[in-house]
This record gives C-alpha cells, structure tokens and sequence, in this order.
C-alpha cells in the first residue's frame, strides 16, 4: 500500500509548534500592552479630570464696587458732613449767579476799565485835596495875629461856595455841555435824573439845564412833551450845562450801560463837547429855613 508523497512528507516533516509559539507570543504581548495602554491612558486622564477641584471663580469688579456700597452703610456724622456740604455748594451757585448776571461791567472792554478806575482814582484825589484844604484853613485860624479878620475872610468865600452849591449865585469855569435830542419824545424824566446823578458823582460842581438851574433839592417830572424840572416845563432839546472837570465829566457819562448808552437804545441822542468856559448863570431864590437853625453859638 503505497503513501501518499506529501502525506510523507508532511508526516516526515511535521509543523514544530515552538517555532510558531514566538511570532503568536509576541503578537499577543503586543497586542495586550497596546491595548493595556489605550486603555490605561482614559482611565487615568479621566481619573484627574474627576479628582480634581474646580477652580473658585473670581467676583469682577462691578461685583466687588457694589459689594462695597450695598448695603449701604452710612453714619450720623457722614449725613451731617453731606447735608452741610449740599448747602454750601447750593449757596456758592446762587451768589455767583446773582452776582454774574447781574454786573454792569462784565461786557466792559479794557479800555472802558482802566477810565473808570481813572475817575474813581480823580474822585479819591479830590477828596484829598478838600480834606487839605481845610486842614490848612483850620491852621490859618490857629495861627493868624488877627483871628478875627481871617474868620471874616473864610466866612465869606464859604458864602460863594455855599452859594453856588445852592443856586443862588452865578458860577463860571471849565466843563461840558450835554445836548440830549429826543426827536420820538421816549426821553423820561427819569433818564435825565440819572444824567444828573452821574454828573454830580463826577464831580459836578454847577448844573443848568434848559434855563433852570438844578441843585440838590431839584426833581424831574412827566416825560416827552411834558418834561418838567422843578415843575418849570422843558422841552427837547436838553442842554445841560456843566461845570467840574471836563476829565472826569465826560468818561462818566461814556460808561458802558451809562447815560449815553441808555438815551440811545431810546433812539435819543446824546453829544457831549468840551470847554474852557461853561457859564451858569440861571439863579434860585434863597430860602429861610421855617424850622431849622444854627446850633453852633
């Protein structure tokens, strides 16, 4: 009975086990390390995710700010500093609109300043001088041989001065001439009013307006076709006639928002000229006084 030849052969050369053992050994280690490794690695990563305390989250700073203010935590004497400073700063905002709104010279230009700080300075220096003046007639006095006629004397250039002051004597000197133009007859009685205040307060010494001869005791009335001084009536054009320093008296009535400025807005005019020579010449009747008299003895 005859074999067959790779039955023969296979039985003379059988498949050796421990050759294959290796290659399948190594297989299967290598397959398990892998596959240990993969699996090894999720599991520790997902054990550190688990383990793992979640960071604290950080307030932001809004969150901080009201923290800080809410509730709100105020004392006595934090309420009573707050209400003392609103009313300080209540009263600083009224006093300074009061006063900005309400000034003259805020629109003033440089110029206009320095002249008005001019005449306030010649006013001071006229003072001055007066106070001199009697400072010296009062040492004459003291020191003359004949006390007598230098009293006489004194008296009477008082009685000029007094006079002129009054209007019962004629004066004559430098100063100005006001001419006011009412052509609409918008003047009022009391814009003349405030041309003579303005005058005086320059230093004027004699005014005649129109023929009457305005003093201490004068008062304007009516207005337009009435205009009355002294109830003796007036009419358009109005000249004033000055006597004081052309200086002082001319700047005054040139002020901004002065007599000049406020006849205009009136569609008035106003010229003002200069001179060597004003004469005022109208006179007032000296009055008795019914109740007062002299105290001195």
């Amino acid at each position: 009975m005859s074999e067959n030849p790779e039955n023969a052969a296979n039985s003379e050369n059988p498949p050796n086990p421990d050759s294959r053992k290796p290659e399948s050994s190594e297989s299967a280690e290598g397959s398990k390390s892998s596959e240990g490794a993969a699996k090894a690695a999720p599991t520790t990563s997902g054990t550190r995710r688990e383990d793992a305390p979640a960071p604290a989250a950080e307030p932001s700073g809004r969150r901080r700010l009201v923290s800080a203010l809410w509730p709100l935590r105020v004392t006595r004497a934090q309420l009573i500093v707050a209400l003392l400073l609103f009313v300080l700063g209540l009263g600083l905002a009224i006093q300074v609109s009061s006063t900005s709104d309400n000034s003259a010279l805020r629109g003033a230009r440089q110029e206009d300043l320095v002249r008005i700080l001019d005449e306030l300075d010649d006013r001071t220096q006229r003072l001055e001088d007066e106070k001199a003046r009697l400072e010296k007639q009062r040492t004459e006095l003291e020191s003359s041989s004949d006390q007598a006629e230098e009293a006489r004397k004194q008296t009477q250039e008082k009685e000029q001065q007094l006079g002129i002051l009054a209007g019962t004597v004629a004066a004559e000197g430098p100063g100005i001439t006001l001419t006011v133009g009412d052509p609409t007859g918008a003047v009022e009685s009391d814009m003349l009013l405030d041309a003579i205040q303005e005058l005086r307060a320059a230093g004027a010494e004699a005014i005649q307006v129109n023929g009457v001869r305005v003093v201490a005791d004068s008062y304007f009335t009516g207005s337009g076709n009435d205009m009355r001084i002294d109830g003796t009536k007036v009419a358009a054009p109005y000249v004033f006639k000055v006597i004081g320093k052309p200086e002082d008296l001319e700047p005054a009535l040139n002020i901004p928002g002065g007599v000049v400025q406020t006849l205009e807005k009136e569609q008035a005019t106003a010229t003002v000229e200069r001179s060597a020579k004003i004469v005022v010449d109208a006179l007032r009747p000296a009055k008795r006084p019914d109740y007062a008299q002299s105290s001195s003895q």
